[in-house]
């Protein structure tokens, strides 16, 4: 499954918002240097969805606001 993510890195919050049935925003704490927002945005995904970090994947965006990403695997939707 293909998903929509707007990321607020450097934010004081760490939060998953849906917006839309495939569009999210994600605010993370870290900073985006060396790929660490990345990075966390891609563990709050997987804590969202309940699955591991290695069944998302950054498929657009790695240097952009609006990102894509792929969810792998079975997940419930917390």
């Amino acid at each position: 499954m293909l998903i929509k993510v707007k990321v607020f890195p450097g934010s004081k919050k760490e939060e998953v918002l849906k917006k839309t049935e495939d569009s999210f925003e994600v605010w993370v704490k870290e900073k985006p240097v060396m790929g660490l927002a990345n990075k966390a945005v891609i563990d709050a995904l997987a804590r969202y969805f309940s699955t591991s970090a290695a069944n998302v994947r950054l498929v657009r965006g790695f240097r952009e606001r609006n990102k894509v990403f792929e969810i792998n695997g079975v997940f419930k939707v917390v």
